[in-house]
């Protein structure tokens, strides 16, 4: 007896268990684990193809005003691609809300980012770790103010790319995957964990031992946590851009060629002084701390905000 079922609908599921590891028929966008890196892998290609063009065809000060506008190029098609296409959420989902309250919170992390280096400068001094041998110097051929403005520029958009990347798609889209199989709670603490990993991974070409490592995991854990306990991003790119700025402009960013207002010359031993050394960790810890008193203060609680593992539904 010849079958009596819809040739279409067989179609349909076929189509449908073949999509069904990397597509998520119900919410109509893709499975979390893609929707997590995808922005990673597709911003850091982009960008790896603009610095490897850029440097091989202009100099200073000429290539770092062009990698910072294609920074920014693709931080904002990043930002366009995951809101339209892979995360299909509206912005305001990743924490970029850019009211007043949110500002605040930038403002507060920015104050706490430059604590914490003005705290390692001034332990690295008194121990005897560093020395001062000059002030307000630039490694290029612009002046010290323009220079300031245009490595400010360039660490800002880049910080706020990785926040976006790490935090707002990777961070969140494992919580929300996660979600349905450990409850709210593990979720996220488990995509802290995550994203932290990968975080400390892509910083490994800066990393000379394995235990500095560490400088990187307690990093990611502060941004992290910042970005659990309030599902915004604001504290975390204060923290983090007023974070890596500071620490150039104070001269203990020694992978960095930026200018300087303070000049220094580390004597100090390796294990403590230098960007992963262990002065770094404590006081990154103590920042962590900082954030943690000023979130408990502002919401009068700590605990993992819900926005996290949460999706409010597609854009139009």
């Amino acid at each position: 007896m010849p079958s009596t079922e819809n040739p279409s609908r067989t179609m349909g599921r076929i189509r449908y268990w073949f999509t069904w590891p990397v597509w998520n028929h119900d919410d109509r966008r893709l499975r979390a684990p893609l929707r997590a890196l995808l922005p990673l892998v597709l911003t850091f290609l982009a960008l790896a193809v603009i610095q490897t063009v850029i440097r091989a065809r202009f100099e200073h000060p000429i290539r770092e005003l062009l990698e910072f506008v294609g920074l920014t190029l693709v931080l904002a098609a990043a930002i366009l691609v995951a809101t339209r296409l892979i995360d299909r959420r509206p912005a305001l989902d990743y924490g970029l809300s850019l009211d007043r309250d949110w500002w605040t919170a930038v403002a507060v992390g920015s104050v706490a980012g430059v604590a914490v280096n003005a705290g390692v400068l001034v332990v690295s001094l008194y121990a005897g770790w560093v020395s001062v041998t000059g002030f307000a110097e630039t490694p290029g051929v612009l002046p010290f103010v323009p220079a300031v403005v245009v490595t400010f520029a360039y660490i800002a958009v880049a910080a706020v790319w990785e926040e976006f990347v790490f935090r707002g798609t990777m961070l969140k889209n494992l919580a929300e995957g996660s979600v349905g199989y450990m409850g709210r709670k593990p979720a996220v603490l488990l995509a802290v964990l995550l994203s932290t990993l990968v975080f400390t991974a892509l910083h490994g070409g800066k990393v000379t031992h394995a235990s500095q490592y560490g400088y990187y995991v307690i990093a990611g854990l502060v941004l992290g946590g910042a970005y659990a306990l309030t599902g915004d991003l604001a504290l975390p790119i204060g923290f983090h851009v007023f974070y890596n700025f500071s620490q150039g402009l104070l001269g203990l960013g020694v992978s960095q060629t930026t200018p300087e207002l303070v000049v220094l010359n580390l004597v100090g031993p390796d294990k403590w002084i230098g960007e992963e050394g262990l002065i770094h960790v404590i006081f990154a810890l103590l920042g962590g701390l900082v954030l943690l008193a000023y979130i408990r203060w502002r919401d009068g609680q700590l605990q993992i905000n819900e926005r996290v593992a949460q999706w409010s539904g597609r854009t139009e």
